[in-house]
């Protein structure tokens, strides 16, 4: 992106390594109309019914209409765009990958079945893995023909990943697995899973783990779904009795899941933030619609609620910009991401039914028929729980950034 702007006279210059430069250039700009273009043709006919679906709190909506929807992307090469060209990707600059998410997300385009694949396995592939498995594995996301689900937490082992129980022993060509991981997005209709699971059963904490890739359709794997207070069900319990993952399907070495692990999570806080943050812009429309609809815009209380909230929006988008656009700082700046949009957009759930008022209350007729802006509301009470809780986001904050005593753990080996 460009030389940064200068700072107002007579302010110092922060650092070299803190600048950069919010503006797109002509070459962006021309990009962003080509993304743009052809979501607008690709949203309409056949693929009129997937606009605005599958997102929170709706992620189990037309599932088979959202696979071919996959298909579709592949077809215009609109898959895997920050990959390398070499692993079927674009190659596209950080600011061309910024400019993708925001035009889908702006778009009303579907909520992505395979971001598994694509934003976390592949990435982790094509850091971790190895030529077989790079071969295997990444042309079926790139064609958006295999989905992928995550098995990290467990009963006992959600915020405390490194107590994982699901345990994994090689009988010949074959890891034969047994356990219980919950809380797994889209595993009924995922076609793989990248199981966390402890391959030496001498092992402690962080130790001894292995990083799996585990076919869900086959014996051995029984998916329950979990239904939340939205009425959707996108999480589920995946009981592993027996099942199998092929000896090569390891990523990494036996015993070094942890690492691998890591590097998947940090993955997980990658560009696709900004379309994230696309689809919090959306909803904060839908809110300022609303008090305008019914008067609320006109209460002093609610306009500074909603001015906040368009505050704090601007800061999520200038925050992620500068963390991704400066990767030395992404380990300490990056820390802050999670707790700060999952807060804000619980918030935002708070004020949409503050602005509806009474009728927040009411549903429409139908089996649990939301609005949006109800179905917002109950589904980011959540925010602040998964993904890491607000209470291990503050730990995480004290401890990696601010270098603060770490809290009591358990005997064993620490995390490396």
């Amino acid at each position: 992106m460009g030389t940064p702007p200068r700072g107002p006279p007579g302010r110092p210059e922060r650092e070299a390594h803190a600048k950069m430069d919010l503006h797109f250039t002509p070459e962006d700009e021309a990009f962003r109309e080509e993304v743009a273009a052809f979501l607008e043709d690709a949203l309409s006919g056949e693929f009129a019914v997937v606009r605005g679906r599958g997102g929170a709190g709706d992620d189990s909506a037309l599932i088979d209409e959202r696979r071919a929807w996959e298909r579709k992307l592949a077809e215009g090469r609109w898959t895997c765009v920050g990959w390398p060209e070499e692993h079927g990707g674009r190659g596209l600059s950080l600011s061309q990958q910024v400019i993708f998410h925001e035009e889908y997300a702006r778009a009303g385009a579907p909520g992505r079945l395979n971001h598994m694949g694509e934003n976390l396995l592949g990435p982790t592939l094509i850091h971790f893995g190895t030529t077989a498995q790079q071969q295997r594995f990444l042309p079926p996301i790139v064609r958006g023909e295999e989905i992928w689900c995550q098995g990290y937490s467990e009963p006992n082992a959600g915020s405390d990943f490194a107590g994982v129980q699901t345990r994994a022993e090689l009988d010949g060509d074959a890891w034969v697995i047994h356990g219980q991981k919950v809380w797994t997005s889209w595993a009924a209709w995922a076609d793989w899973c990248f199981v966390v699971a402890r391959t030496d059963p001498a092992s402690h904490r962080n130790r001894g783990l292995s990083y799996l890739l585990v076919p869900m359709q086959q014996p051995g794997i029984e998916i329950r779904p979990i239904h939340q207070i939205t009425g959707d069900a996108e999480f589920f319990e995946v009981f592993y009795d027996g099942a199998r993952a092929a000896h090569d399907h390891v990523v990494g070495a036996p015993g070094d899941g942890w690492k691998v692990a890591q590097g998947t999570l940090a993955f997980e806080r990658g560009v696709s933030t900004l379309g994230q943050q696309m689809l919090f812009r959306r909803e904060l429309e839908e809110v300022v619609a609303a008090a305008r609809r019914n008067g609320k815009a006109s209460d002093p209380l609610i306009r500074q609620r909603i001015a906040d909230a368009w505050m704090g929006l601007e800061i999520q988008r200038y925050n992620a910009l500068r963390t991704l656009s400066n990767e030395s700082q992404l380990s300490r700046e990056g820390l802050i991401t999670k707790i700060y949009w999952a807060t804000w957009h619980r918030d935002l759930g708070k004020l949409a039914m503050d602005v509806l008022g009474d009728e927040a209350e009411v549903a429409e007729p139908g089996e649990y028929a939301l609005t949006p802006l109800q179905r917002l509301f109950l589904f980011s009470r959540s925010d602040t729980m998964y993904g890491g809780t607000n209470e291990i986001q503050r730990n995480l904050i004290g401890e990696k950034a601010l270098g603060l005593p770490r809290d009591p753990r358990p005997p064993g080996p620490e995390p490396a």
